[in-house]
């Protein structure tokens, strides 16, 4: 039974954090991001195998197969930030958040799931504090990580008791994809400040409960939505 996994969005914030913990102990892991430099630099840090492959891409799970076909556990770490008011917002920015976030996860488990079912495997998903709790220009980003949520949920009913699935569910990560609300020093220190620990989220912080949950160490947990969040989601 092979123990290698398998990081979706390995060089963004939560997923280069989460590869370098998975590493640290000593699991084995297969890298997947679309940006090839990025990727193979630190694809060599780790000693791990990579597929260069975006997610966007029709036929991306056929081509990270090519190149790994067995998984013990899977973590989508692929994500976006959509803000805007609904009267702004359209059908098409409604679908491009869903096939990047929803979507191409679902084909990506549809792919694998034979594989991780005789492997015993655990699958990792990402949602957002938004998805519960209201926060204004956030439909989009909202529905699409509360469809998650549901999905998740629900294929821990359906998988069990062969494949364990869960999601983290983050607040405002620093990252590469929240700079440009990041970059203005004041709004970030607002942000910072609404949350009850007084912080941003770093990329180790979200990785670390996903690492648990991919693993061994959470072998009785599935089914569940725990939030990485500064605690925003119940004290604030």
């Amino acid at each position: 039974m092979s123990e290698k996994y398998l990081i979706v969005g390995a060089t963004g914030s939560i997923g280069s954090n989460l590869a370098e913990q998975m590493y640290s102990s000593g699991k084995e892991i297969h890298l997947v991001g679309r940006d090839k430099s990025q990727l193979k630099n630190l694809a060599e840090k780790l000693k791990s195998s990579y597929t260069v492959a975006d997610v966007l891409h029709d036929g991306f799970v056929d081509t990270i197969k090519s190149d790994i076909s067995e998984i013990k556990g899977v973590a989508y770490c692929v994500g976006s930030i959509d803000l805007k008011p609904l009267k702004m917002a359209n059908e098409t920015d409604f679908h491009k958040c869903m096939k990047l976030n929803f979507y191409s996860a679902v084909e990506l488990i549809k792919g694998f799931q034979e594989n991780l079912k005789q492997n015993k495997g655990s699958i990792v998903l990402f949602s957002t504090v938004a998805a519960q709790r209201g926060f204004t220009n956030h439909s989009i980003i909202a529905s699409t990580k509360a469809a998650i949520e549901g999905l998740t949920v629900s294929l821990a009913a359906e998988f069990a008791p062969n494949i364990r699935v869960n999601s983290v569910a983050l607040s405002l990560t620093n990252s590469k994809i929240a700079q440009p609300m990041l970059k203005n020093t004041a709004i970030a220190e607002g942000i910072a400040k609404a949350h009850p620990l007084k912080r941003l989220g770093e990329g180790k912080d979200g990785a670390a409960l996903a690492k648990f949950l991919l693993t061994e160490e959470s072998s009785w947990v599935t089914g569940q939505i725990i939030a990485v969040d500064g605690g925003r989601s119940k004290l604030s």
